[in-house]
């Protein structure tokens, strides 16, 4: 596999000719709201009208719709912007990637298969172990599969969730294999393939990546909170103050550690727009282990992504532009003039 080169980031333009002459389709749950939080989704809400408002402020022709049968038949655009993640139903993160592939129209993200295996935590962590990138053990239990025993590992504490969740949805902690069974058979019940880990004493960092040609990697964060809780769904949507404080690794040797890491696995999924990688680092030992990718992950500017721009420089809107140029590009949509993406 081709290994991509890698640069600071740099903000790219999208130039002036293609501005109000390409037709942008954003699409996301909340698209069609007014920015106020959701009862369900939370800050979600207030994310996705953010994004909307500032491609508007940009000046880019923007259409908006709220659901995946915007692209049942082609609409009238020339790219599509989606955060149609978690859409009610198993593997909805991939339909938007494939109605754009049947209907022919660039797309922001990665292909239907690439957004496969970073949705599919076991899949990557088979990735990953097979590139010799450090990962804990885990089990994959695929609902109509037989839920037996794990005999390869074992652990003080088990880690149980849907094997394609997003800002641990359906995480539980287990301490013996009736709780792992249980825990698991109720996922199953709930349509979703269940995975199951050791738990990692330590803190979550988190590599935002983005690139076209080449990968830019911003700033590595970290969560610093207790090392032996798991941050919750509740605490990640806003529904519940969060003990976790997002601040910028500061460990020279720790940042060049996960960007290597990071680099290894940068050409299973090459190439896609923007992710997220993540590791969990104990403090204590220095035990680094990969954890998961999110590709097209939560850009908004209050999460990883849009605070790790700011550190490097690049405002909010400038990281949206910078993104949707690259993406464009690599498309062969537009032409950027000479700009090294």
């Amino acid at each position: 596999m081709q290994i991509p080169q890698i640069h600071p980031p740099q903000k790219i333009s999208i130039p002036e000719r293609y501005r109000n002459t390409l037709k942008i389709l954003f699409i996301a749950k909340h698209a069609l709201g007014d920015g106020s939080r959701d009862i369900i989704d939370g800050d979600h809400a207030v994310y996705h009208r953010e994004v909307r408002d500032t491609l508007e402020n940009m000046g880019l022709n923007v259409q908006a719709a709220n659901s995946a049968e915007a692209l049942f038949e082609k609409p009238n655009a020339d790219f599509v912007f989606s955060l149609l993640n978690r859409g009610g139903y198993l593997n909805s993160e991939l339909l938007i990637p494939t109605l754009c592939m049947r209907l022919g129209i660039p797309h922001l993200g990665a292909t239907p298969i690439l957004r496969g295996l970073s949705d599919d935590k076991h899949l990557m962590k088979m990735a990953a172990r097979a590139r010799g990138v450090p990962t804990a053990d885990s089990e994959i239990f695929r609902r109509g599969a037989p839920v037996g025993p794990i005999t390869n590992w074992s652990a003080d504490r088990y880690v149980i969730k849907p094997n394609a969740s997003s800002a641990s949805w359906g995480v539980s902690i287990a301490t013996d294999w009736a709780g792992v069974k249980h825990a698991v058979e109720a996922l199953h019940d709930e349509g979703h393939d269940a995975l199951v880990e050791p738990f990692l004493s330590g803190i979550d960092v988190e590599l935002p990546v983005m690139g076209a040609r080449k990968a830019q990697f911003l700033p590595l964060m970290r969560f610093d909170h207790d090392t032996e809780v798991l941050r919750t769904y509740a605490e990640k949507r806003g529904f519940e103050q969060s003990e976790a404080r997002l601040e910028p690794e500061q460990d020279p040797a720790l940042i060049a550690k996960i960007q290597h890491l990071t680099s290894i696995l940068l050409p299973e999924l090459w190439p896609f727009d923007y992710g997220r990688f993540e590791f969990r680092m104990n403090p204590v030992t220095g035990e680094i282990n990969f954890l998961e990718v999110n590709l097209q992950c939560n850009i908004w500017s209050q999460r990883v992504f849009g605070k790790a721009a700011v550190l490097a420089g690049i405002s909010y809107p400038d990281l949206l532009e910078t993104i949707l140029a690259g993406s464009m590009a690599r498309q062969g949509l537009i032409e950027l003039d000479g700009q090294d993406y």
